[in-house]
C-alpha cells in the first residue's frame, strides 16, 4: 500500500463488478467503526446494540490510543473477508461504514481542542491489486465527496473526533477504569446508554429539556450527539450538560 499525495486536487478511480479486482479490497482489514457506524449498520441488520457489538465486532486498546477502539470483525476463512461482502459487492452498501465510503482516499484530520472548525487534509491510498487507479474517470475531492455521502458521515465523526484527539486529563488515576467504561458504553452500546439515562437517577440529577428527552427515548442519532456531549461532561468536566440546582 503506498500513500500518495493528490496532484491538482483531482485523481482517476472507478470501482464496478466487472473490474478484475473487484471486492479484493474488502478483506483482513484493520477497519475501525465510528458510533455513527455503527448506527447505520445496527439499524440495517434490524439488531440491538449488543447483537451487533457481540457478532460483528472486536474491540482493542491501541498501544498510542487511550480508549478502546471497535473494529469490524473479518469473516474465518482463510482470506477473512468482510462478513458483508458478496460476489455482487457489498450487501450495505447504502450504510458501509465511512472509511470504506471515502476509499480511495484517506483523511487525515485535526480538531484542536475547543476549536470549532476542523482541519482536514487527503491523500491517496493505493493498493498493489487496485485496478481502479487505470480507469478513466476523474474526480475532484469535493465530488468524490459528495457521490459518497460522506458530508453527513464527517460530521458526525468529527464531534467524535474532539473526544478522542482531546489532550484533557481524565481526572484521577483510580477514575479512569470508570471513566474507559463510560466512553465504550456512550460511544458504541447507545442501548444500555438509553437505559442508563431513563432507568438510573440520571433525570433527576441533570436538566434536559422535553423536546430533548423525547428524542432520547426514539432517536439514535440524537442520543449520540448527546452522547457526546455527556462524554465530554464526564471525561473532562466540560460544561455541556446542565446539573439541576
Amino acid at each position: 500500500m503506498t500513500l500518495k499525495q493528490i496532484a491538482g486536487d483531482t485523481f482517476r478511480f472507478r470501482c464496478h463488478k466487472e473490474i478484475e479486482c473487484f471486492t479484493k479490497c474488502c478483506a483482513d482489514l484493520q477497519l475501525v467503526l465510528t458510533p455513527y457506524d455503527i448506527i447505520r449498520m445496527k439499524h440495517r441488520l434490524s439488531m440491538s446494540s449488543d447483537e451487533f457489538l457481540d457478532r460483528h465486532t472486536t474491540t482493542k486498546m491501541d498501544g498510542h490510543r487511550r480508549f478502546p477502539m471497535v473494529y469490524l470483525q473479518m469473516g474465518l476463512d482463510d482470506n477473512k473477508r468482510c462478513p458483508f461482502v458478496s460476489a455482487d459487492g457489498c450487501m450495505i452498501y447504502e450504510d458501509r461504514p465511512g472509511a470504506c465510503r471515502i476509499y480511495p482516499l484517506g483523511r487525515a484530520t485535526a480538531k484542536p481542542d475547543g476549536g470549532k472548525n476542523t482541519l482536514e487534509d487527503f491523500f491517496l491510498v493505493e493498493e498493489d491489486h487496485c485496478m481502479g487507479f487505470k480507469e478513466e474517470k476523474e474526480w475532484s475531492i469535493d465530488e468524490w465527496m459528495r457521490n459518497e455521502g460522506l458530508k453527513e458521515y464527517n460530521e458526525m465523526n468529527d464531534h467524535w473526533l474532539e473526544i478522542i484527539t482531546s489532550p484533557k486529563s481524565l481526572g484521577h488515576k483510580e477514575d479512569v477504569p470508570r471513566k474507559i467504561k463510560m466512553f465504550f458504553m456512550a460511544s458504541y452500546n447507545l442501548d444500555r446508554f438509553r437505559e442508563f439515562i431513563f432507568k438510573s437517577k440520571f433525570l433527576d440529577l441533570f436538566h434536559i429539556e422535553s423536546a430533548l428527552k423525547d428524542s432520547l427515548e426514539s432517536d439514535d442519532t440524537a442520543l449520540m450527539k448527546f452522547a457526546f456531549d455527556w462524554l465530554k461532561f464526564s471525561l473532562f468536566g466540560e460544561k455541556t450538560i446542565q446539573i439541576k440546582s
